[in-house]
């Protein structure tokens, strides 16, 4: 079932288009990552699956129902996490985590029961009862993930929540988003490729308010088309290049040398007739195989054909 579901969501500041015309769903319990460069239009996406601001154009709809800034009662299924959190600075972390549970109506007890929980969840339990004014923003991003879990909300939007973290608390903040799974539909905004690939299961990626990628990550990498074998070999590679170029299911071919061995890397034009024929056709050579790798495009690679050219102009 799709939790998320947005059809042609528009969102203009004057003329500006920060979003045009997005269409994407996102499925119950999955973690969905929203790639794209600097002003891309990431923030304002999850300001209106929020309902902290309307469409200019478009729909959109959370568990069902369809969100507008009069939607309170979606609200309650809703957990958010801003770019850069702000908080009541004089109070501890500990009584602003009490004072959101008082908001969205939890006794006392349990308030407090789940306020020490994330405070451990987020590793925050040695600051726990210090002043927020002195947080780092490391620590004020993670208290901003305790608050955004407080409800157990079915629906989580974060945006950048690890952009502040140094590798550790990044580390942990990504292994906590990955427990959701299944429980919670996670929608996560980032520009970091590593944690996009790390945890996401499904991915969008969105350029100048226009979304130019929707898939699993496999979806995502096969875009390119082309694959490319890696096959470290031991003996003499002169022209087997020039040999492996000459079949019909190879598109080129080259060698290329690692620490002193001859590397073989093999691009393919049909990749189910390469991985049955390649092995074969370079043993017929008499070399020996050390090493067979099929090199698939990375999320980088794919990000940066999509984006990368128009930001390098940019």
């Amino acid at each position: 079932m799709d939790v998320i579901r947005a059809e042609g969501l528009t969102k203009r500041f004057g003329r500006l288009p920060a979003l045009d015309g997005l269409d994407l769903s996102v499925g119950q319990g999955s973690v969905f990552g929203f790639l794209g460069p600097n002003g891309a239009g990431k923030t304002t996406t999850l300001r209106l699956l929020a309902g902290l601001t309307n469409p200019s154009s478009g729909r959109v709809w959370v568990e069902g129902q369809e969100v507008s800034g009069n939607s309170l009662q979606l609200r309650s299924a809703i957990g958010y996490l801003p770019e850069a959190p702000a908080f009541y600075t004089w109070m501890t972390g500990r009584e602003f985590l009490r004072f959101t549970a008082k908001l969205y109506g939890l006794a006392d007890g349990h308030a407090a029961e789940r306020a020490d929980a994330l405070l451990a969840e987020v590793d925050l339990e040695e600051a726990a009862d210090r002043r927020i004014k002195g947080y780092s923003r490391g620590m004020t991003q993670r208290l901003g993930l305790a608050q955004a879990l407080m409800h157990r909300p079915r629906v989580l939007l974060l945006d950048e929540p690890a952009s502040a973290l140094d590798p550790m608390g990044r580390r942990d903040m990504l292994e906590t988003i990955s427990r959701l799974r299944g429980e919670t539909t996670v929608f996560i905004s980032t520009h970091i490729l590593a944690d996009v690939e790390r945890i996401c299961d499904r991915v969008g990626i969105v350029n100048k308010g226009r979304l130019v990628a929707l898939g699993s990550l496999d979806e995502i990498r096969n875009r390119r088309g082309q694959a490319t074998f890696e096959v470290e070999v031991e003996g003499d590679a002169a022209g087997v290049a020039e040999q492996l170029a000459s079949l019909p299911w190879v598109e080129a071919a080259r060698i290329t040398d690692l620490n002193g061995r001859p590397v073989l890397e093999v691009d393919a034009a049909d990749l189910e007739e390469a991985k049955r024929g390649l092995p074969r056709a370079i043993l017929d050579t008499g070399l020996v195989m050390l090493r067979y790798e099929l090199a698939t495009a990375s999320l980088e690679d794919v990000f940066m054909d999509l984006v990368g050219s128009e930001e390098v102009e940019a």
